[in-house]
């Protein structure tokens, strides 16, 4: 009798309290219950997320900031400058370049842009007619009537969708007000936060860690310190390569006389955060304005844009990034549609980041996980061996 029972808890520990599909359905379902617990519950959450929403702008801000100028910092401690007199002279510096900005650099972006939009509806009639008579040619008489059709269909919905922008900007003017309000306090509260998160950012670590019990301190500075590596290394390095994309389509856009070169420049450098998919979207406007002004400008256009990336792709990105991150290129994109679905722009900018934090964290956990389960013995063993 004792032998059978044996037996039965032998078999029900390797089907299934030992069973690696069986305990990762387990972990799945309960992720998914804590999920539908939180959605059934998210009323309660209201207060909270006002908030977040409210101070997280302000943290995103000052933490881009804080990888961009730690380094800085460091530096000039490294060379005996007192660190509080080096934030001191680095927000000088800060404050100068922002003085420069409104004196210079914004009212030339700003004529640029305004010229933009008011030449935009002829710049639009132009590509459109051009468009028409590109296939009106014999060529395309087979198919005359299918593309004259799909042409219509494109250009109504731009339109449609012109419109839709246009009358949710005039129905959100009551927002303004609340825009203009969280605008002012991140300004009012950036350099704050900014100034002692650089006095006093690596004391953070060990003043979140004593609340944990004592085992669990270790690991959660190891989690936190390759968290803070790889979101360093990538704001930097997106920040570095979006400022040279900047200056290069600045420079190559001048060199070849297109109108709104610093405008174009300065949107291409933007949406370079935007992995893979950023410097192609910024052409889309010097196309535009390149076919409005003839085909020479359109080839030019284009030499400019193989030159950027040629010197981009192997050169600077790879300087500057390598493959800190290690992500694949389809994980990439994926969590760039999910983000930008889901948060919009922000989510587009930040879905990388998030990623790369949360890739960590679980990283973590599973390593913990494999040793306590005692499930992959076999897995651990082949690590530990010397190869």
């Amino acid at each position: 009798m004792h032998s059978e029972n044996e037996k039965k808890g032998t078999w029900f520990q390797r089907w299934f309290l030992n069973n690696q599909a069986v305990t990762a359905l387990l972990i799945v379902l309960l992720c998914l219950l804590i999920i539908l617990t939180f959605t059934k519950v998210s009323p309660l959450f209201e207060p909270i997320t006002q908030f977040i929403g409210i101070v997280s702008l302000p943290i995103i801000i000052t933490g881009l900031l804080y990888y961009i100028l730690n380094p800085v910092v460091n530096f000039m401690e490294k060379k005996g400058i007192n660190r509080n007199l080096g934030i001191s002279l680095l927000f000088v510096g800060i404050l100068g370049l922002i003085v420069w900005g409104i004196i210079i650099l914004i009212p030339k972006l700003e004529h640029q842009t305004s010229s933009f939009l008011k030449e935009w509806p002829t710049y639009w009639q132009t590509i459109e007619v051009k468009t028409t008579e590109f296939f009106n040619a014999p060529i395309f008489d087979k198919f005359s009537e299918q593309i004259e059709s799909a042409i219509n269909e494109f250009f109504a919905s731009i339109n449609t969708i012109a419109k839709t922008v246009s009358k949710n900007a005039f129905t959100g003017i009551g927002n303004v007000v609340g825009a203009v309000a969280n605008i002012l306090v991140t300004v009012l509260t950036v350099p704050f936060i900014l100034f002692y998160l650089l006095k006093d950012g690596k004391k953070l670590s060990p003043y979140v860690t004593q609340f944990l019990p004592t085992k669990m301190r270790k690991p959660t500075v190891n989690v936190l310190q390759d968290i803070n590596k790889q979101l360093s290394s990538y704001v930097r390095g997106q920040v570095t390569v979006a400022f040279a994309v900047a200056v290069m389509f600045i420079i190559g856009f001048s060199i070849i006389g297109l109108k709104y070169s610093v405008a174009l420049g300065i949107l291409a450098g933007f949406l370079n955060l935007i992995p893979y998919v950023g410097s192609a979207l910024a052409t889309i406007p010097a196309i535009i304005l390149a076919l409005v002004d003839g085909p020479k400008m359109l080839v030019a256009v284009i030499i400019v844009f193989i030159l950027e990336q040629t010197i981009e792709g192997k050169f600077v990105s790879p300087l500057v990034l390598g493959s800190q991150l290690e992500i694949h290129p389809v994980t990439i994109i994926f969590v760039l549609l999910s983000a930008g679905k889901i948060y919009g722009v922000m989510g587009v900018i930040l879905g990388i980041p998030a990623y790369a934090a949360l890739k960590v964290i679980i990283t973590h956990l599973f390593t913990w996980y494999k040793e306590v389960s005692g499930l992959y013995d076999e897995d651990i063993q082949k690590d530990d061996v010397p190869s």
